[in-house]
């Protein structure tokens, strides 16, 4: 896919007629079909090579909401298709950086894309945005945004031309592409090179390899040389591009170690993985002094052949140079794409979960050990625990002997406990790093509304606590005690775009309701269903409409807009007419809706009026009764009953409505459907289905009587001003909740070998030898059956003399504490929330002992009082022991007065909280 520039006069479809010719077009379920489903539609599985069409999220929800009302005429017709949103300008048409799939578009095949666009045509001017679906090793996924490569020259380097490839496209293509852009003579041999971000050149040989084989980024510079007419070609004088780059590094000369790293896209939590592990001390030094190279595995089947190796040695070299203020990892990030798919593309990971993979990866890779032996795993059978220990660190060594093994691995002691036969079982388990619990919280707060029955109050804004796992019952509990109102007076309501989106019943689970759902409580005296014989009173639910001009050719139809907030309508049953619901809607809405008085009610004709009254009627007579209801198409109140209320004993079937007398009428009142768009009283059985009123109000009647201000306007009761405070906890708290018993789950039970079966046995994990530098990831990401969810509670953790002396169970030596004593070096942070977020580092320096503040590219120095915040997510600790004994080696550059991370009073900081 090689568009090398944007024509929008090319690529625009023309649509002279914004709105298609309706005969032309399909009803509206065809329309829903023909895109959602089928061979055509949206639904249908991805396949490698074709091309699919983002469209934005908004105006696809809108078209949602026009097919599924199945009125033709419905206001709610999307119009033309506009993408405006999605891209940066309406020059270049450039897309938006981090759009998200399902949030800001909605990606449709081809032909369902060609279907909407000669429905209802495409902005004018606007380029489709056609993407093509590439073959991952795991999956299919549409590639949203492609390569971006800088086309040039040999002999000419400073005009580079933009063309965007996929990552399945060929280099072939590339070739051709330039070819054409520089209009080369068919007749002449051409050839490619790839210039890195340090300068190196290489030669791209294959054609037919891909854009991603061959390890191509975004903004990378692809030169296209022209053989000489000698036969040469000039690529021996394409090392002076080399040279230039050098001597722009050359002058520049800063501090080892403070060096920002480029975004690629979404890596930002692979650039806060990659400063934490360049800040741990031995280990920047192991590959500093290149003893890497003696222990570089080229043939463990379990490792990258060496090459995760030694592309993380080049970044640390590049990194503690001191000639770069930050640098591309492009190459490193290839590599982890190459042996991790999962890392593949630009998407957001988890670093905690790149820096496991990175650990394991450089471990394999420098492995010691050539030839892994067989060792089996032996119980403890009531043998000592030292003994039992001995052995198990003895045989992990003897397959695992690498600087990550010296670095960052310890042993845990494993307790399980069969709750039949009590059978015991001990063994010693080798561990990377921590991954502790954090004390989770079992309760949520909620926002709703409150709207109390009495007119002349306000709706008020509760903030309640709730319980997470709780029902609607409990929301409603929380507020009957702020406003006094019995739970059984209160219906629970989901509400958006001026419509019920759904009405809730009282045990439904609190986890359906999302944090920024608009949640309504009214407070009722009756029921939503009509029962036979039932003398409580009938809940009806009500919708306000304004009429406007349609967008019709001669401007001939009015349409009806729903405005402001829906409302839930108590009505007794005796007063079940038009006349009487009439009254009762004047008097609910009489703080904002003004009665007219006696002069504005005389004015008019008679018989005017009585014409005006048979074009006002909500439709014929209803004289269908409650037996045999059709139910009503589930849409997205189809929590609500399908039964009509209205049609109860026949009340409204002989009245029409506004009345014939001499009353001048604010609104007129119709039976809807629940999307409050389609008004269907042609049959009763039509009328059967719609439990919904409509309000509708000609606009000079609500200009003059509809006070909007008034309406939308409500109170904050005293409990919004209520925080639900999280109460900060210590590391050692989750350290200490790490090591607690707890029982298996059902899906990861344990076989005993005393009982011959599968038991969900206790576990008790303990801390047996600590390494020098310990991981400690806090778990902040809950995933439950119903929700996920990331934890912000602040986890205050010590900067210096962490002591882990009170979690070690191995007998301790009393004469060297500094075995059990940590100091932090480094800690990576995670801001935003599940979908989206991103990552940072604070990092100590190994040679001035100065922290600083790592976000990609810019690299500040902070105040220790800076580190601690909400967003720590992976703590590095490094035993006091060590510290002292690097400072110790001959040649050793760490800071000249303390061990520990310090700060100059005098620098220039910068505030990250």
């Amino acid at each position: 896919m090689a568009a090398v520039a944007v024509n929008p006069a090319a690529l625009a479809v023309a649509a002279e007629n914004r709105q298609p010719q309706r005969e032309m077009v399909p009803n509206l379920d065809s329309q829903r079909r023909q895109i959602e489903n089928g061979e055509s539609g949206r639904e249908r599985p991805l396949r490698a090579g074709e091309s699919w069409f983002l469209v934005e999220q908004h105006w696809y929800k809108q078209w949602e909401v026009y097919v599924q009302g199945g009125d033709q005429d419905s206001s709610t017709f999307p119009g033309c298709i506009n993408n405006a949103e999605l891209f940066e300008d309406q020059i270049n048409w450039r897309l938006k950086k981090r759009l998200v799939e399902g949030k800001d578009y909605v990606l449709l095949p081809a032909a369902a894309w060609h279907y909407l666009v000669s429905w209802y045509g495409l902005e004018h001017g606007q380029p489709p945005i056609e993407r093509k679906v590439v073959d991952l090793p795991s999956f299919h996924k549409v590639e949203v945004y492609p390569i971006e490569l800088l086309l040039v020259q040999h002999s000419d380097m400073d005009t580079p031309h933009t063309a965007q490839f996929s990552r399945i496209d060929s280099l072939g293509l590339v070739l051709h592409t330039a070819r054409e852009r520089f209009q080369v003579d068919p007749k002449e041999d051409t050839r490619l090179w790839s210039r890195n971000s340090e300068g190196a050149l290489y030669r791209l040989c294959d054609i037919h390899a891909t854009v991603r084989d061959a390890g191509l980024e975004t903004g990378q510079l692809v030169i296209m040389e022209t053989r000489n007419k000698d036969g040469t070609w000039p690529s021996t004088k394409l090392h002076a591009i080399n040279n230039n780059v050098s001597e722009k590094y050359e002058d520049f000369k800063g501090q080892p170690g403070i060096c920002g790293l480029t975004n690629l896209g979404n890596t930002c939590f692979m650039n806060s993985a990659l400063q934490c592990l360049s800040n741990v001390p031995q280990l920047t030094e192991y590959f500093l002094t290149n003893r890497y190279l003696e222990e570089l595995n080229f043939r463990n089947p379990l490792g990258m052949r060496g090459e995760i190796a030694e592309a993380y040695a080049d970044l640390v070299k590049q990194a503690w140079s001191g000639h770069h203020r930050s640098i591309v990892p492009h190459v490193f990030k290839t590599k982890v794409g190459h042996f991790a798919s999962q890392f593949l593309g630009y998407q957001q990971h988890d670093a905690q979960e790149l820096l496991s993979f990175l650990l394991d990866g450089l471990h394999e890779d420098l492995n010691r050990v050539k030839k892994k032996e067989y060792v089996e795993l032996c119980d403890a059978a009531g043998r000592p625990d030292l003994e039992v220990a001995q052995e198990a660190w003895q045989n992990h060594k003897r397959r695992n002997d690498s600087v990550i093994v010296d670095t960052f691995h310890g042993l845990f002691k494993s307790t399980l406990v069969c709750p039949d036969c009590g059978n015991v079982s001990v063994t010693f388990d080798p561990f990377c790093y921590l991954s502790v619990p954090l004390p989770v919280s079992h309760k949520r707060v909620l926002e709703v509304f409150f709207i109390p029955m009495d007119p002349r109050r306000k709706p008020e804004q509760h903030r309640l606590v709730v319980p997470k796992k709780g029902k609607i019952s409990d929301l409603c509990v929380a507020l009957s005690k702020h406003t006094g109102i019995s739970p059984e007076r209160m219906m629970v309501a989901d509400v958006f775009s001026h419509r019920f989106y759904k009405l809730y019943q009282l045990e439904e689970a609190l986890s359906t309701i999302l944090d920024r759902d608009d949640i309504f409580v009214y407070e009722v005296s009756g029921r939503i269903e009509a029962i036979e014989g039932s003398r409580e009173d009938i809940v009806v639910p009500v919708y306000l409409r304004e009429r406007t001009p349609a967008r019709d050719y001669n401007n001939s139809y009015y349409g009806l807009m729903l405005f402001g907030h829906p409302l839930l309508v108590s009505v007794p049953r005796d007063r079940f007419s038009w006349e009487g619901l009439y009254n009762i809607l004047m008097y609910r809405l009489s703080r904002y809706v003004t009665k007219p008085n006696s002069d504005d009610e005389d004015d008019g004709d008679e018989k005017e009026e009585e014409e005006e009254d048979k074009d006002n009627m909500p439709g014929p007579s209803t004289r269908a009764s409650l037996r045999d209801p059709e139910p009503e198409q589930a849409g997205p109140s189809s929590g609500v009953t399908s039964r009509c209320p209205f049609l109860l004993d026949n009340c409204l079937g002989t009245s029409q409505w506004p009345p014939r007398r001499r009353r001048k009428q604010l609104f007129t009142l119709q039976t809807v459907n629940s999307n409050g768009t389609s008004d269907r009283t042609n049959s009763p059985e039509e009328v059967h289905a719609q439990p919904y009123i409509a309000i509708d109000w000609e606009p000079e009647m609500k200009k003059r009587y509809y006070d909007e201000a008034e309406a939308e306007g409500y109170v904050k009761h005293e409990c919004v001003g209520y925080v639900l405070k999280k109460a900060p906890v210590r590391l050692q708290e989750c350290i200490e909740l790490f090591t607690t018993v707890e029982t298996l789950e059902k899906e990861n039970p344990w076989y005993c070998p005393s009982c011959k079966k599968h038991q969900l046995a206790t576990k008790k994990l303990d801390l047996w030898m600590l390494p020098e530098v310990l991981i400690i990831h806090l778990k902040r990401f809950s995933y439950t059956k119903f929700s996920r969810e990331k934890l912000d509670t602040l986890v205050q953790f010590p900067i210096r003399d962490l002591d882990f002396s009170e979690f070690v169970i191995k007998p301790q030596n009393e004469a060297a504490p500094e075995l059990y004593k940590y100091d932090l070096i480094a800690v990576s942070n995670h801001y935003g929330g599940m979908r989206d977020g991103h990552y940072t580092t604070f990092a100590c320096n190994k040679d001035s002992g100065q922290w600083h503040y790592f976000d990609d590219n810019s690299v500040s120095p902070v105040n220790e009082n800076q580190i601690e915040s909400k967003a720590a997510y992976v703590l590095f600790y490094q035993r006091q022991d060590v510290a002292r004994r690097l400072q110790s080696q001959p040649g050793s550059s760490g800071p000249p007065t303390s061990s520990a991370c310090s700060s100059p009073p005098d620098a220039e900081l910068m505030d990250v909280n």
